[in-house]
């Protein structure tokens, strides 16, 4: 499946020093796995995981979720490695941390340029700093960018701001971000919760994050995800008024008529446009099943 046209509704981190689970991750019903070698694996695994998980890759079995490999920054003495490590096998994509500049992006796409074997892979950026969001416009449309990941954490730290459940001290960052990744036309997914075991906090957050239009949840453990799997796909009303929308629209244009009326509201071709957008994410993530 397309890494552009299918769902990241739950997108799970994984630690890259973990064979247990690497290996459970395989059968787990989420949409995108971040196999993680930065924050998530200790200094003295480093390199264990980046040998393990290369092998882990190398045999497969995660089925249509999409891999992306969460990479060392390059500043740092483990990222150069990770990325040589990883361009031999020609990974989905890559997510780099803290990314700023476009510059950064730029320095990974020509190594990728480089082998044939990284043809098709995207890279994904983690934003996560004051200065990457405001460079978010420039981010998006680097070379082979396929998404952007928000790093709520991190950017609360650099912005001094308290956590509250509504998150306004993060709206304009993520807004910023989201709107950088449509007109870009990447994926934006939204950042982590930290209480996993408050599933109504989860879901609250779930519900807001796709009210601002996010794609998907980031997650820290499995039991998240079916609260993001439900949050982000289209709900059973949503789909039945959009093939109403398209039923009554063709109906009307077939009179000769540019706008039809469903549920006592216009519809127009506008609102088509995203009744189809419904009906395909629904299809998309029928398919996954």
């Amino acid at each position: 499946m397309d890494l552009a046209a299918r769902p990241y509704r739950s997108v799970l981190y994984i630690p890259g020093s973990k064979d247990r689970a690497l290996v459970k991750a395989k059968s787990l019903p989420v949409d995108a796995i971040i196999f993680d070698l930065e924050d998530a694996v200790a200094i003295d695994e480093k390199a264990n995981a980046r040998r393990l998980l290369v092998e882990t890759l190398k045999s497969g079995g995660y089925g249509a979720r999409a891999q992306i490999v969460r990479l060392n920054g390059m500043d740092t003495e483990w990222g150069p490695d990770d990325l040589e490590a990883v361009v031999e096998i020609g990974p989905q994509a890559v997510l780099l941390p803290k990314v700023e500049t476009v510059a950064q992006i730029e320095a990974i796409t020509a190594r990728l340029d480089a082998d044939p074997a990284c043809v098709d892979t995207q890279i994904w950026a983690m934003m996560e700093t004051p200065r990457g969001i405001l460079n978010a416009g420039a981010i998006a449309a680097a070379p082979r960018m396929g998404g952007f990941i928000m790093g709520t954490n991190d950017l609360a730290k650099e912005l001094n701001c308290r956590f509250r459940p509504d998150r306004l001290p993060m709206q304009t960052a993520l807004q910023t971000c989201l709107l950088a990744a449509r007109a870009a036309g990447i994926i934006c997914v939204d950042g982590v919760y930290n209480a996993f075991k408050d599933d109504d906090g989860l879901k609250v957050e779930c519900e807001q994050g796709r009210d601002l239009g996010m794609d998907g949840k980031t997650l820290i453990h499995p039991a998240q995800i079916a609260t993001a799997n439900a949050a982000f796909a289209p709900t059973d009303s949503e789909i039945d008024l959009a093939r109403r929308q398209i039923a009554a629209f063709e109906a009307a244009e077939a009179e000769g008529l540019g706008v039809a009326v469903v549920d006592g509201k216009i519809v127009e071709n506008l609102h088509i446009v995203t009744a189809k957008a419904t009906l395909a994410k629904a299809e998309a993530i029928s398919a996954l099943a």
